[in-house]
């Protein structure tokens, strides 16, 4: 617990009372205890930090009334050294930036602020770091499955009501908040794994405390703290620790480009460019080509940039040194505290892209095994793979240090494969298209590829309930390259239309609340073609953990022909043959043309099925439907 005292007779105390934070980094670090008529409590960020750190050099954000006026003094702490005090444009606001030898021993060192007779101390606790894993990094041999926390499962009624915050529970309404947690999370855990799920990603969890929607988490209002109605920092940490025995990752969605408007920030800023502000409230184009528009104007790259996301998003501003500190230091935090293994990170392109590349490099020169994506929605692989990491196209100099994006062009590609007429680029033709573009990117396997997100209709909605498209697209999801993301409730049909709310695909899981009609995680509780869908899913999802072939296997695609898109995934030990008919009609498919990759099979055995094909000359494929064969010699 972090402690103020104000009277200098009390300091022997301060000792005792920090001694608990020695080796337990489970409190939560935003947690705190004002001594009765002393005022307002001292708040430091980060609330500590490790020995044995890449970045050792640690600058507190001290807010306080008038701490401006004050000195600071450590005492005299064994390998942590005071480097620099500057002031901020507030006179509330101090930046405060230590040295932390990597022989330091673990330790609690007192901050002292003084003006005259006026006194306040803090600890700061030096821990050594836990070697348990952590920044894992997703890799193409992972599956992600995505959940919005407030609408998976309400594992803990309690925290649905929090004194103190703005919104409680209103599950009728689409968008309010609805009582899902991180227990509702941990309690479904078995689910999660036994469906062949490797990764949770879960849209953002820190503090909301916004007077409306807050429920999906992406106006932060405290990025030091789990959001108290879904759970605590300790709850979080126990997640992450329970994931990590079932060999699943934990990614955490990073929010850089703004906050909530009601972030304490908001009402005292630390300095005046804290936030970009204009004379009037001006939002973003949302026009990330304008960053690669050769013909831009710099009006327009500023209105991009700098622009609002939101009414009530304030936007921040990267380009403050003391912001991009700021930014990067509670990153490392969280890896550190919680033990996370990787890093969605939303509206990339709209923080300051200088800032973004250095932050990418400084994370992965501390935790050398991340493989962040960034959101990339935009339209065009040219402008989706210009933020690629070590791009092969000439971008002036610039490397945005990204490993991956999230692959928004496969996604409309396969959208369009099983909805739209067939073409020469388009239908099947899109999807064809879109990879051959693959040569864009440095590494494309690295990128996280779905079929819908939280921002989409729902994929089951868009090809018109069909569950032999259904299975065509989770085919193609589960064996194309890349690292395949599963939005929740996908595996048993979830439906619904982005418009005229997002609430409509942020349904609640069936069964995640006590005294649901239905429980969907149980399979008596689901219909037989939910049950069809399911065991399709979960067939394929354990045959892709067991089988690396489909991780970094090789990928050979052929140009689909009426409707029938063919590919292999191929190694020095397995081959899999994927056939998709996109076509209305059933398909009868003479294979002469794949004699390269079939060349040596005489048979294969269906994946899902389990049965044998016992020739490879002629295969069927019905209609809309996919079909996916181990060749066998």
């Amino acid at each position: 617990m972090r402690t103020l005292l104000v009277l200098a007779s009390l300091c022997s105390l301060q000792y005792t009372a920090c001694a608990n934070y020695i080796g337990n980094p489970h409190r939560r670090p935003v947690e705190e205890r004002i001594v009765p008529g002393l005022g307002h409590p001292v708040r430091v960020e980060p609330e500590g930090w490790w020995t044995g750190l890449q970045h050792n050099e640690v600058e507190l954000l001290v807010h306080y009334t008038d701490v401006s006026r004050m000195q600071v003094d450590l005492g005299k702490p064994k390998g942590v050294h005071l480097l620099k005090v500057e002031k901020g444009d507030s006179p509330n606001y101090l930046f405060v930036t230590l040295r932390i030898d990597a022989n330091a021993p673990e330790q609690v060192v007192l901050l002292t602020f003084r003006e005259g007779n006026r006194l306040a101390t803090v600890d700061f606790p030096v821990r050594a770091r836990n070697r348990t894993p952590k920044a894992q990094g997703l890799t193409p041999a992972d599956v992600v499955y995505l959940i919005m926390p407030d609408r998976f499962a309400n594992g803990d009624p309690v925290n649905d009501q929090v004194a103190g915050m703005l919104e409680g529970p209103n599950r009728d309404s689409l968008t309010g908040r609805h009582g899902g947690d991180l227990k509702g999370i941990i309690d479904h855990l078995d689910y999660l794994q036994d469906l062949g799920v490797t990764a949770l990603w879960l849209n953002p969890e820190l503090e909301n405390d916004q007077d409306e929607a807050s429920y999906h988490g992406y106006a932060m209002t405290d990025l030091y703290r789990i959001d108290r109605r879904l759970g605590t920092n300790e709850l979080y940490r126990e997640l992450v620790s329970l994931c990590h025995a079932r060999n699943m990752k934990v990614v955490r969605d990073a929010v850089f480009n703004h906050i909530g408007n009601n972030h304490y920030w908001m009402r005292d800023l630390p300095t005046n460019d804290w936030i970009n502000q204009w004379p009037v409230f001006t939002r973003t184009t949302y026009r990330a080509p304008t960053l690669v528009d050769p013909y831009r104007s710099e009006a327009d790259l500023k209105h991009f940039n700098d622009g609002w996301f939101d009414t009530r998003m304030p936007d921040l501003n990267q380009r403050n040194p003391h912001v991009a500190r700021y930014l990067l230091q509670q990153a490392i935090w969280w890896v550190e505290y919680a033990g996370l293994d990787d890093f969605r990170i939303d509206t990339y392109t709209y923080s300051d892209q200088g800032f973004m590349s250095w932050w990418c490099a400084e994370m992965r020169r501390e935790y050398p095994g991340l493989n962040m994506v960034g959101e990339i929605w935009e339209h065009g692989v040219v402008v989706q793979g210009f933020f690629a990491d070590d791009q092969p196209i000439q971008r002036a100099g610039f490397d945005s240090n990204l490993p991956g994006v999230i692959d928004f062009q496969l996604m409309f590609a396969i959208q369009e494969a099983l909805t739209k007429p067939q073409g020469w680029t388009e239908g099947v033709g899109k999807l064809y298209y879109t990879l051959v573009k693959d040569y864009f990117y440095q590494d494309p396997f690295k990128n996280l590829i779905m079929l819908d997100n939280h921002d989409f209709d729902r994929f089951f909605s868009t090809i018109g309930e069909d569950i032999s498209k259904y299975k065509s697209g989770m085919a193609l999801l589960l064996t194309t390259r890349g690292i395949p993301q599963i939005y929740y409730a996908t595996e048993i049909l979830g439906t619904g239309w982005a418009s005229p709310s997002h609430g409509n695909i942020r349904k609640d899981f069936p069964g995640g609340w006590s005294g649901d009609p239905l429980n969907k995680f149980i399979r008596a509780d689901r219909t037989a073609l939910e049950n069809e869908a399911f065991d399709f899913t979960r067939t394929l999802l354990q045959y892709r953990k067991r089988n690396p072939v489909l991780h970094r296997g090789r990928l050979m695609q052929f140009v689909p022909e009426d409707g029938l898109y063919v590919y292999f995934r191929y190694d020095a030990q397995k081959t899999v043959m994927v056939l998709i008919n996109t076509s209305d009609q059933p398909a009868t498919v003479p294979t002469a043309r794949f004699a390269e990759r079939l060349n040596g099979f005489s048979s294969a055995v269906d994946v899902v099925t389990g049965r044998p094909v016992q020739r490879l000359d002629v295969l069927e494929v019905p209609a809309y439907a996919p079909a996916v064969l181990e060749l066998k010699r």
